[in-house]
């Protein structure tokens, strides 16, 4: 039997992405979340398995993710928000949900992982999902910025606790042309404008953290853990305008 990989998000960008990676590699996604129509054509696409849920619904996500059958090698939370509001404009249930569904969510699941994870035969991995709004305030993202740096804190504290069995590790992407970012990418002139601010002069694509997402999962990276990768252009850290 193959490793399965659970990826919830599994439809989303990135998450169908890595999906088509882990596949590639010979293991097993188990893909969780809310389009089953979506769902039930990448799992029989790629010889996977599904669940639906929604991550916010603490009792779904943790039966979807203890769905996953045959050895558990690791798990990613491809999953996110984008919600870009000043702080005046945002109210308390706009806070909760960001944090529901971007932090609390991936600690849930991870959770629900544990058991299987750790009577897996080998070193298992665990990617979540940051941005670089954390590492490089920009105004109005007061509430996902607060949500991203409560993964980041989940990604260290969890690598410290779960090392030598279970390494974790977060990619931080800038803005990556998918689904999820369209209200910001769909305008040709913004998308330009925004993509002129990163060193590499372009947005980020699904591929590109899809194939971080992949290495950390996989044992050529294991030799890392409690790390931020920055998948962002160079944008948190490079200013090539002068």
């Amino acid at each position: 039997m193959s490793e399965t990989i659970i990826i919830v998000g599994g439809t989303g960008g990135i998450g169908s992405a890595l999906a088509r990676k882990v596949a590639a590699r010979g293991q097993s996604p188990h893909l969780i979340g809310r389009k089953t129509d979506q769902l039930a054509s990448l799992a029989s696409e790629l010889d996977g398995t599904w669940s639906e849920a929604d991550v916010t619904d603490v009792q779904a996500l943790t039966s979807a993710v203890q769905e996953a059958s045959g050895p558990v090698a690791g798990l990613a939370y491809c999953v996110g928000t984008i919600n870009l509001k000043p702080l005046a404009r945002l109210n308390a249930d706009e806070f909760a949900r960001d944090f529901s569904i971007n932090a609390q969510g991936a600690a849930i699941a991870i959770q629900a992982a544990l058991p299987a994870l750790k009577v897996y035969d080998g070193i298992c991995s665990i990617v979540l999902f940051s941005s670089v709004a954390v590492a490089q305030g920009f105004s109005g993202h007061a509430s996902i910025s607060m949500a991203k740096g409560a993964v980041e804190g989940l990604t260290v504290a969890l690598a410290a606790e779960l090392a030598p069995k279970i390494r974790v590790n977060a990619i931080a992407p800038s803005l990556t042309a998918t689904p999820l970012a369209e209200a910001l990418t769909s305008n040709e002139a913004m998308a330009k404008s925004i993509a002129q601010l990163h060193a590499l002069g372009r947005l980020g694509t699904a591929e590109d953290s899809a194939a971080a997402a992949d290495f950390l999962l996989s044992d050529q990276s294991g030799w890392i853990t409690g790390q931020i990768l920055r998948v962002d252009g160079g944008r948190s850290s490079l200013r090539t305008n002068g």
